[in-house]
């Protein structure tokens, strides 16, 4: 291995005519991003990878030298960098933060298209309908993967398995007439009841019983703690159960 000044990296990485690692490409990014003039050495055959491997003493590629120092693979070189490595089995909020900020943002625009204005009872509505409909789709991605984390704390679905399978279609079905502002009648009961068993199970499982689980809310390979988050998710489908009948058949309002 030639090395070369600190200013500049040394980066081997696999460049084929059908696959090019991007994991390559991003420690690539992440150097010149960095500020680092990049030396960088394409593996372009199998062949010629293993060689590089064997040589190296490595079994990985991409790989990275900076000065006289050999780094390592994408994950090091974050780490090298302060960055910390990314851990897929990490807990993190992050999923949900982006589902609700995404549908503030929609039902803020729908509000402002609608009436010219963000500031409306009706953007509230649609930011909880929305929330439901995304968190769903998140659900019907993989309904084995969540029916089987849903298992783990849900108390109709540990004495009905079947509910783990429904439950998604409700939610989104429901998020769908509650969007639209159409059969009320079908839609708030359903979201009731769904949100009133997820807010028992939640509260049993975490604040009874103390268990510390994954939350289902955001499909089955969710990373999120169960707790508050899935609290909020069956809260927000309860008001909007009560709120919707309630402004549509006692206030009138449409």
């Amino acid at each position: 291995m030639a090395y070369t000044t600190a200013e500049t990296a040394v980066l081997y990485r696999m460049v084929m005519p059908g696959h090019i690692c991007p994991y390559g490409l991003k420690s690539k990014d992440l150097l010149e991003r960095k500020g680092y003039r990049v030396a960088d050495h394409h593996l372009t055959t199998r062949d010629e990878t293993d060689a590089f491997l064997n040589k190296e003493g490595v079994g990985t590629t991409p790989q990275t030298w900076i000065g006289n120092q050999r780094i390592g693979g994408y994950d090091d070189l974050r780490e090298y960098f302060g960055k910390g490595r990314t851990d897929q089995d990490e807990t993190s909020y992050r999923p949900v933060i982006a589902i609700f900020s995404v549908a503030f943002l929609m039902a803020l625009g729908l509000s402002w298209a609608m009436f010219g204005s963000i500031l409306t009872l009706r953007a509230l509505e649609w930011f909880l309908a929305i929330s439901m409909c995304l968190l769903a789709i998140q659900k019907l991605q993989d309904v084995e993967s969540f029916s089987t984390m849903f298992l783990n704390y849900d108390l109709l679905a540990r004495r009905w398995v079947r509910y783990g399978y429904i439950y998604p279609f409700v939610e989104a079905v429901a998020g769908i007439l509650m969007l639209a502002g159409t059969l009320i009648w079908l839609s708030a009961p359903a979201a009731l009841f769904i949100g009133t068993v997820g807010a028992v199970s939640v509260i049993k499982a975490v604040y009874f019983d103390r268990r510390e689980l994954k939350c289902a809310c955001v499909g089955g390979s969710s990373n999120v703690p169960l707790g508050f988050v899935s609290l909020t998710e069956n809260l927000m489908m309860m008001l909007m159960g009560v709120w919707m009948p309630f402004k549509t058949f006692l206030l009138g309002w449409q």
